[in-house]
């Protein structure tokens, strides 16, 4: 029973995660990709406590796979100098991250979280009338 409940649970998440995607303006699915990136981070510092380091290799892989999206929705050419200084950012996110796997560096995975965290701030302080108009990804 205890399974089958598991997998209530599992498939609720999944139903759950799916409807906000489906129903988010773009500004919102950036902010979810940050949300995503920055739990896949969270994840690998627990695993890296708890040294199950599958795990930990698999938490870090997810975080650069959604920094990399991240990255790869700017627009240089709408965006200009903050698109180019974002990029720059998550090669750098991606960079620690990497590092933090090679390492098992707990330290370089807080400094990836702070900075991505940054980001979410930054990101969602744009007013509600500008988020549709010219944005930068």
């Amino acid at each position: 029973m205890f399974a089958n409940s598991r997998s209530y649970a599992d498939e609720y998440r999944r139903t759950s995660v799916n409807s906000s995607v489906l129903d988010a303006d773009p500004h919102k699915l950036i902010a979810l990709l940050l949300a995503g990136a920055s739990e896949r981070i969270r994840r690998a510092e627990a695993s890296l406590a708890n040294n199950n380091m599958a795990l930990k290799g698999k938490a870090i892989g997810e975080a650069c796979s959604i920094i990399g999206h991240l990255n790869g929705s700017l627009d240089h050419e709408a965006g200009g100098e903050i698109a180019a200084n974002l990029s720059a950012l998550y090669d750098y996110l991606v960079r620690l991250l990497t590092e933090a796997n090679l390492h098992n560096d707990a330290g370089k995975l807080g400094e990836a979280l702070q900075l991505l965290g940054e980001i979410d701030s930054a990101w969602n302080a744009i007013p509600q009338d500008q988020r549709n108009a010219g944005a930068v990804q």
